[in-house]
């Protein structure tokens, strides 16, 4: 696995992607003022304790005060029981039912898009097939015209700047977390906040109108800025999840041919292939918590209003939870990963991802007897430290 992280660039920091455990479960970062925890037990205890480690850790953020706006309405940064009560009202549209209802639409768009691309002896998996797979489906969702799925590329950007999250004090010449988070995103808020006032004027039944129909538990429903920011959420949980889950389980099914064969011929086994890369490629690498009081964390004390990086990569590579943690196993069962999280933030798309990538899997098999990468023209991750996902992967079909 070594090869496999150096040869592709993986973040060198990403010891766990070299076959390496931690040599602290927990460790203060003096650099940033973070707190890293590496382990799987540590990372289940604080995922499921949002009083002790809540979820909204912004207010650490030295610049958070002024980026305000942008946490309003925010499902990841919502404490109970507010944000039980808005995911509760938005959460059937990601049920499985929900879900199921759109396999027929999912198959015929993957076909549709497979066959623009017959014939053709290199393709990009990624913006070829996949992100215009789960842009358009999305699109519909939010009952908006297709093309504003190029505006979604521009959360892309926001994930593939290099800056790393720090509660200290950043000078004037450097860019901070939040504002290399935010900087590309305005044309795509103004064109749903049009959305959104359209919505408002003549509702249908499609989630953004959702949205606006949501009441807090005051009785009020979301303003617009808010209604903006829980839709974007929303466009990371079941559109990015879906495009960068595609690219990762591609890119390890060329990386390991035999498993990949396994897989090619049992197709019982797309499922927990999907569920296999989360765990050993997994997307979200890691989330913020804050501690609200001192606390005691795999042995370390940590002080009251600390930022902690919960580790989700490192804790499904945890060799105390998961045996032979640096194989790729399609077969792995059980597989109790934290790719999609844990606990009252778990994943709202966790269900149509799955869904997804199991269709797009079985018929890329299907249509694609061969699906390598090009050794002239590499694949390329976003640049985020906290994400590992490809924006590009270029293949062979021959």
């Amino acid at each position: 696995m070594t090869d496999f992280a150096d040869r592709w660039g993986l973040n060198p920091e990403h010891f766990w992607l070299r076959g390496k455990q931690p040599e602290q479960i927990v460790r203060h970062d003096e650099k940033l003022g973070v707190w890293h925890v590496y382990g799987y037990p540590e990372a289940v205890e604080i995922l499921g304790d949002p009083v002790t480690f809540a979820s909204d850790s912004s207010y650490l953020l030295p610049d958070a005060d002024d980026k305000a706006e942008y946490a309003a309405g925010d499902l990841l940064q919502m404490a109970e029981p507010e944000h039980g009560n808005l995911r509760k009202q938005v959460g059937h549209v990601f049920s499985p039912k929900a879900v199921a209802d759109l396999e027929s639409r999912i198959t015929k768009l993957a076909h549709e898009l497979i066959d623009e691309l017959a014939g053709r002896e290199a393709i990009d998996l990624v913006t070829d097939f996949a992100d215009p797979l789960s842009g358009t489906l999305f699109c519909e969702l939010l009952g908006i015209p297709t093309d504003d799925r190029e505006l979604f590329k521009l959360v892309q950007k926001s994930i593939d700047s290099p800056v790393q999250l720090s509660t200290l004090e950043q000078g004037e010449d450097q860019e901070s977390y939040l504002e290399a988070q935010l900087a590309h995103l305005q044309p795509l808020r103004d064109r749903l906040t049009e959305h959104i006032v359209e919505r408002r004027a003549r509702p249908r039944d499609d989630l953004l109108s959702l949205l606006i129909r949501l009441r807090k538990l005051d009785g009020t429903g979301l303003d617009d800025t808010e209604a903006l920011n829980f839709a974007i959420i929303m466009l990371g949980a079941g559109h990015l999840t879906s495009t960068v889950l595609i690219g990762n389980t591609a890119l390890l099914f060329d990386e390991f041919p035999e498993q990949a064969a396994r897989v090619r011929e049992n197709r019982a086994l797309v499922p927990s292939a999907i569920d296999e890369s989360l765990r050993f490629l997994t997307p979200a690498a890691a989330t913020y918590r804050a501690s609200t009081t001192e606390v005691t964390i795999g042995g370390t004390r940590v002080p009251k209003d600390q930022m902690l990086q919960v580790w989700f990569a490192c804790a499904n590579r945890d060799k105390r939870q998961f045996t032979h943690p640096e194989v790729f196993d399609p077969a792995r069962d059980p597989n109790p990963h934290l790719g999609f999280g844990r606990g009252i933030h778990y994943c709202l798309g966790a269900h149509m991802a799955r869904m997804e990538g199991r269709i797009v899997f079985d018929i890329l098999l299907d249509r694609f007897p061969v699906l390598r990468t090009d050794p002239d023209n590499p694949p390329k991750f976003y640049g985020a430290p906290d994400f590992v996902g490809l924006h590009s992967l270029p293949v062979l079909t021959a």
